[in-house]
């Protein structure tokens, strides 16, 4: 089953388009959907690392918003984009930069989307919206167990979920101080052996995991 992702990136205000850009979002959520690692050749290309499981985002021509570490988010005119042979990176071409120097310098952005743009899914795909803070349930008796924080792709995608260290069904104790919920870590592969069931309109996922997952990869 095909579960494609999506990430949210918080809340960022977005300026006033550069040249070649297109108007900001209405929203100031943007979607996170790759990383500029590296620049492309001499004429301004970019490499970016994809976060998005949706190739169009690299590929369509259009408005994209780049955001480095401390700065706000800038619109910029998406010209072009391939896939590099046989990797897992995109080339880039955006409008304004047309030299190896500005590439460099945006190496380390965030390539963004808005928020309202979010691809249609077929049936069994799920964006990350939908995913995080859901609860968790251990099937076939749908016994809570703790809720989703977030999903990570690492050569296969992986829910990272914490369990909720009061014990079975208990709620968990609070957040962290990076505003996640308390409890152990671990990291479920998302497949559909063992995530049979999930319903983001009902608020929660069901695991059916092997035995010893659960206790296999501790935070």
């Amino acid at each position: 089953m095909s579960r494609r992702r999506q990430r949210l990136s918080p809340a960022a205000p977005a300026t006033e388009p550069d040249p070649g850009g297109t108007p900001t979002p209405a929203t100031d959520e943007l979607l996170l959907v790759g990383r500029v690692v590296a620049a492309q050749g001499l004429a301004g290309e970019l490499r970016v690392q994809p976060l998005s499981d949706f190739p169009e985002r690299f590929t369509s021509p259009g408005g994209r918003w780049l955001r480095r570490r401390g700065e706000p988010a800038r619109c910029w005119q998406l010209l072009s984009g391939r896939q590099l042979p046989g990797r897992e990176l995109f080339v880039l071409r955006l409008a304004a930069i047309d030299n190896r120097t500005a590439a460099e310098a945006l190496v380390g952005a965030d390539l963004l989307v808005a928020a309202t743009d979010r691809p249609t899914l077929a049936e069994g795909e799920f964006h990350l919206l939908d995913l995080v803070g859901l609860e968790v349930r251990l099937l076939p008796e749908g016994r809570p167990i703790g809720r989703v924080e977030d999903l990570i792709h690492a050569g296969q995608d992986l829910l990272e979920i914490s369990l909720w260290p009061e014990g079975p069904g208990a709620e968990p104790a609070g957040a962290s101080a990076n505003g996640r919920s308390g409890g152990l870590r671990r990291w479920i592969p998302f497949v559909h052996a063992i995530v049979p069931e999930v319903h983001p309109e009902q608020g929660w996922l069901g695991l059916t995991p092997p035995p010893g997952l659960l206790e296999l990869n501790a935070a």
